[in-house]
């Protein structure tokens, strides 16, 4: 059993990945707890007081969990770019009678107050994506006793976050579902598998290792555990669970044969992510600038409105390479089937 999970009870080196947006709800997290896993909370999109809420509920259940921050980091777009990218969706904006932000957000996800929180009320994990955050950051965490994860994607990220003296590292590979962790999303994505990302990885840090991106069958986890993580972490697959809150039309788009394929696309947010191929990612990802996190709030209410609808045309419908797996199903049931043979 993995020492990195093994002092929180967990008896499978599995997690359940922190999916923001409403998949990871508190009964998933509790799930898979209680299947013998660990989960996280998304707390990105998320203000600190519902945030905190989240984690009374979790805490409540009394099981082991962690919570999962956006970095600030930033990608920044003109006035002009952001304006052209607008006018190029007004016309379904209008269709749905939904007003879109004029001027580019560039907020920071209420960076300063979530890590208030999580110094002040700490969880057993802290993990951190789209950024590495400062060693001060870092070293507060710890103190207030919190196990800290870094999310990457490269050897380079790996020994930068090395650096900033986390506990751990989670590597996610490029068939990862909704957003890629690279700290640089104005660069493509390297098409590497995860075995060899995890193998490359240990050749460049010591830190303990857990396995993202694709990961959806029991070989899959074998793959990345034989590789030399510690521990594989799951999300695409547990998108139809009964647990998850992902939205019923996203649910039913994973195994709707319309949908055969996925592209990394920035046409919803303006940062790279892995998603079902629909109208909305043919007509806008060709024009789609850089730009995080203003495309995603300029796309928002747009989105929003066709999840309403269930118009599956333009919603991100975020999924790994290996959606087709996903089934309506308990939480328990997937990871059972992911811990096969273990």
């Amino acid at each position: 059993m993995s020492t990195l999970l093994s002092g929180l009870g967990a008896d499978l080196p599995l997690i359940a990945a922190p999916m923001a947006g409403g998949p990871s709800t508190p009964a998933l997290v509790t799930a898979a707890a209680r299947a013998g896993g660990l989960g996280f909370l998304a707390g990105g999109y998320k203000t600190a007081q519902a945030l905190a809420g989240q984690i009374h509920t979790t805490r409540a259940e009394g099981v082991a969990f962690g919570v999962n921050l956006f970095v600030p980091n930033p990608v920044r777009i003109s006035r002009e770019a952001y304006r052209r990218y607008a006018r190029e969706m007004r016309t379904e904006a209008d269709r749905y009678q939904v007003r879109l932000p004029e001027e580019p957000i560039e907020d920071d996800d209420h960076w300063t107050d979530k890590i208030d929180l999580l110094t002040s009320s700490p969880v057993p994990w802290v993990s951190f994506t789209f950024g590495i955050p400062d060693r001060a950051v870092v070293s507060a965490l710890r103190r207030a006793g919190s196990t800290v994860l870094q999310s990457v994607t490269s050897a380079d990220e790996a020994r930068r976050a090395a650096d900033a003296g986390v506990d751990a590292l989670i590597v996610q590979a490029p068939a990862a579902g909704g957003h890629s962790a690279t700290l640089t999303p104005a660069r493509p994505l390297a098409p590497v598998r995860l075995p060899g990302l995890i193998a490359a990885v240990r050749r460049a840090v010591a830190l303990p290792l857990i396995a993202a991106g694709g990961i959806t069958t029991a070989a899959d986890v074998a793959d990345a555990l034989g590789a030399g993580a510690q521990a594989a972490m799951a999300g695409t697959v547990l998108l139809r669970t009964h647990e998850s809150g992902a939205s019923a039309p996203h649910k039913a788009a994973l195994v709707d044969p319309a949908f055969d394929t996925t592209v990394v696309t920035r046409a919803f947010t303006g940062r790279p992510a892995r998603a079902l191929r629909n109208q909305f990612t043919d007509r806008y990802d060709p024009i789609a600038p850089a730009g995080y996190p203003a495309l995603h709030h300029l796309t928002g209410p747009l989105r929003r409105a066709a999840t309403a609808a269930a118009d599956t045309r333009l919603i991100h419908l975020w999924a790994g390479a290996g959606h087709r797996q996903s089934r309506a199903e308990p939480v328990t049931d997937t990871l059972e089937r992911l811990a096969r043979g273990l």
